[in-house]
């Protein structure tokens, strides 16, 4: 089922669509699906009944990273080919494994962002996906319409983190805080503000309403 993009989602997405459901490899502590029964992952043969319709933008994939690696080809595959029978539509896809982007480069339908995740420059235990550090690379060298998002936004060091992002060379930065109460190590009001300016020198930047949390 295709979804209205609503709460916390991104507000330059018009829908959702997830027709791979399940517990996600990353298992990110911050994860908002944690509040509900986490299943093994699994392909919904019900989903590709969806009329994804036309003149959408959907992000395909928002309850559980489709590119992780323990996902199958032959599913990821499936999805691209049922986003190709609805070509007028954006499609969004993001991820912290952002090496599988280039396995499926032949497939993809015609208009597609793609978008990773980067909640600071500094390597912690907040979930077992790649290390940033290879996400920025990964990303770096791809050539089509790119963002990042740094959410839940986690204390950082300026410098280090601008210069991640400015290797991206992104067309805008999603920032936004943890909404769920996890006690994250995050950055002072000032020092976000401070990140701002000078992603702003390079790139767009959108600010979630979760961040007005941070004083």
């Amino acid at each position: 089922m295709m979804r209205e993009s609503k709460g916390n989602m991104y507000s330059w997405c018009s829908h959702t669509w997830n027709p791979i459901k399940g517990k996600c490899l990353h298992d990110c502590v911050y994860c908002y699906m944690k509040i509900f029964k986490q299943k093994p992952i699994r392909l919904d043969e019900s989903e590709f009944q969806t009329n994804l319709g036309e003149g959408n933008t959907i992000f395909v994939g928002s309850s559980t990273d489709m590119w992780a690696s323990d996902v199958p080809d032959d599913w990821i595959f499936r999805i691209l080919g049922f986003c190709k029978r609805y070509d007028k539509n954006t499609y969004v896809f993001q991820t912290k494994n952002p090496k599988r982007f280039y396995d499926f480069k032949e497939y993809y339908p015609t208009r597609i962002i793609f978008g990773t995740t980067i909640e600071t420059n500094r390597e912690n235990d907040l979930c077992q996906a790649p290390p940033r550090l290879n996400r920025v690379v990964q990303m770096e060298f791809l050539s089509d319409r790119k963002f990042v998002t740094i959410e839940p936004i986690c204390d950082f060091d300026l410098d280090e983190l601008v210069g991640m992002i400015r290797k991206i060379q992104p067309e805008w930065v999603n920032i936004g805080a943890d909404s769920k109460g996890h006690n994250l190590p995050e950055p002072t009001r000032a020092k976000i503000d401070m990140l701002i300016k000078e992603l702003k020198t390079f790139t767009e930047v959108k600010e979630k309403r979760n961040l007005e949390r941070i004083k």
